[in-house]
């Protein structure tokens, strides 16, 4: 009984859920950069993500598949955590993060893929806390994000065309996707790309209002290829919250100066908080 009663009854991120997905992220930077598809840092970023995660109280599934690219067949690994709340017939809402590198580029991706990773794994250690009775959780880490030479349907979001394969295949009933992406920007500005649900898009400013932060996320009329666009082609309901303006005119993306330097443990609390509030509305 006093376990039950120490649950939340809604979803709270808290300064040491974002310290954890900071510490993730740190873990992912400096151990395991680059973290290109098929190689061996690769591999050991997903080993890393998986320990992390299974420590945090997450059952994760581990997929390991082959596809082609431009330069060659690679192998890649998809992770999977499920949160069920009792029935799996109920809704599901989806939340995905790549953790790969660009390939060919000296980027340590600190912003740019290990933010948001770690940011799931600080999400799977305040779920541990939730108590979920209208709906389930399902994170998605992915591999191959990047593309290598142009996205196209050999190049690119290789993980999450697989993570749609997994999803249908399991007949979730699927209300919404959120792909997270850089979120970690110490001058954090969370924007929603025009490719996305707008009823989602209503939600994720709506979440941030009720958080005390309503300039936290703003709509813009660009478009961005990321891995929420499969699900998009897919028929489900899916957004993009990003931060698309790291460092001066962007200029940090895929750069040397994608650094641990470059985010900060606030910025992961204002995105836990804000993805928090979302999943609170959604389930």
């Amino acid at each position: 009984m006093l376990a039950a009663a120490l649950l939340a009854v809604a979803l709270e991120f808290t300064p040491n859920d974002a310290h954890i997905s900071h510490v993730v992220a740190r873990s992912l930077v400096e151990d395991c950069t680059p973290r290109d598809p098929g190689t061996i840092r690769g591999r050991i970023a997903s080993n890393r993500i998986l320990d992390f995660a299974s420590a945090a109280g997450a059952d994760v599934r581990r997929d390991v598949f082959r596809a082609g690219t431009p330069k060659g067949e690679r192998e890649f690994v998809n992770l999977y955590a499920e949160f069920r709340c009792g029935d799996e017939s109920a809704r599901w809402v989806v939340v995905v993060s790549h953790f790969d590198t660009k390939p060919g580029v000296d980027c340590p991706g600190a912003n740019d893929g290990a933010s948001t990773s770690g940011l799931l794994v600080g999400l799977a250690n305040a779920v541990t806390r939730w108590r979920t009775p209208k709906g389930n959780l399902m994170l998605i880490w992915t591999d191959g994000e990047e593309c290598m030479e142009s996205y196209g349907p050999a190049d690119g979001l290789w993980g999450s065309r697989r993570a749609v394969e997994y999803v249908r295949a399991r007949t979730r009933a699927v209300q919404a996707v959120i792909c997270v992406d850089m979120l970690g920007d110490r001058d954090l500005a969370i924007t929603v790309p025009a490719n996305g649900s707008p009823a989602l898009t209503k939600i994720a400013m709506y979440a941030a209002r009720r958080i005390g932060l309503p300039d936290l996320v703003r709509p813009v009329a660009e478009t961005v290829t990321d891995d929420h666009v499969p699900f998009l082609r897919a028929g489900y309901k899916a957004i993009d919250l990003i931060d698309f303006s790291y460092g001066p005119d962007n200029s940090y993306w895929h750069t040397p100066k994608d650094t641990m330097s470059a985010i900060s443990e606030e910025s992961l609390l204002k995105s836990g908080r804000l993805l928090a509030e979302m999943l609170n509305i959604l389930l």
